[in-house]
Order: C-alpha cells, then sequence, then structure tokens
C-alpha cells in the first residue's frame, strides 16, 4: 500500500454535508469519499500515472459515464 500524506483540509459547511451526505450513501467515510472523488477526476483529467509513469488510459476509458 502507497504511504499516505496527512493534510488539513478547510471546506465550507455546505460542501461537507454533501460529501458526508454521499459518502453515507455509498458506504464509504467523508476521507474515502474525498478520496475516491479526487482519484476519479484525476483519472478523468488523465493526471494518475499508472506504474509505467503513462496515463492510464483503460481505467480513464471504464470511469467515463455515458450521457444522460
Amino acid at each position: 500500500m502507497a504511504d499516505k500524506k496527512s493534510f488539513v483540509l478547510r471546506i465550507d459547511e455546505t460542501t461537507y454535508k454533501a460529501i458526508e451526505k454521499w459518502a453515507g450513501d455509498e458506504f464509504r467515510s467523508v476521507n474515502g469519499q474525498i478520496e475516491w472523488l479526487l482519484d476519479q477526476k484525476l483519472k478523468e483529467a488523465g493526471r494518475l500515472k499508472n506504474s509505467n509513469g503513462d496515463a492510464d488510459e483503460k481505467k480513464l476509458s471504464a470511469n467515463k459515464k455515458p450521457p444522460k
């Protein structure tokens, strides 16, 4: 498992409550939900690198949601 960096995040109460609700709906902690959100957006933007140092294209396309 990769080492984790600890830091303080200041967030407004409305945003926190929305993340808290979403986390509960998906059976995650607030911290886990924030990590998941960041991971998804980094993959979507092609900024999360795999072990080869390349953007993981397979995961990028798998995580795209179909348009509504």
